[in-house]
């Protein structure tokens, strides 16, 4: 709104007088100028109001478990075991899988298997059971 109005008075100190033809605003007149600064204040509060609901909105679905944004693409025992295949190496101590064949198999770029590399991922709790092989375990998590 203050943008508006230091617009409309630049432009008035200018000689410009604004005419809103489906309006009928004339910003020449005291009435126009008077309607043109009341549609200004309406569309200011419009903007507030439509923020405050959004932001209520948000903070609603965040009570009921909700989270915004896109669902991660690994979990995390595919992150754990894109990890061990990183840490895999062969007979000459070179890592055994590449960061794109990584991705590869799990479907995946390569800046997504880097932003998981160097995580920590905590450890399973006592008492859950799992293999420890992780070349076999379940891709579908």
């Amino acid at each position: 709104m203050s943008n508006l109005m230091e617009l409309s008075k630049q432009l008035e100190a200018d000689g410009v007088d604004l005419f809103v033809l489906d309006q009928g605003i004339d910003t020449s007149t005291a009435i126009g100028r008077m309607f043109f600064q009341i549609l200004g204040a309406i569309a200011e509060f419009e903007r507030a109001l439509m923020s405050e609901r959004t932001m209520d909105g948000l903070a609603a679905a965040r009570a009921r478990g909700r989270t915004g944004g896109q669902k991660p693409k690994l979990g995390l025992r595919r992150v754990q075991l894109a990890q061990a295949m990183h840490e895999e190496t062969d007979d000459k101590g070179r890592s055994r899988y590449t960061v794109a064949q990584i991705a590869e198999e799990f479907g995946v770029s390569r800046p997504t298997i880097y932003r998981h590399l160097g995580q920590q991922i905590p450890s399973q709790p006592a008492g859950v059971q799992g293999t420890t092989d992780t070349r076999a375990a379940d891709f579908g998590n």
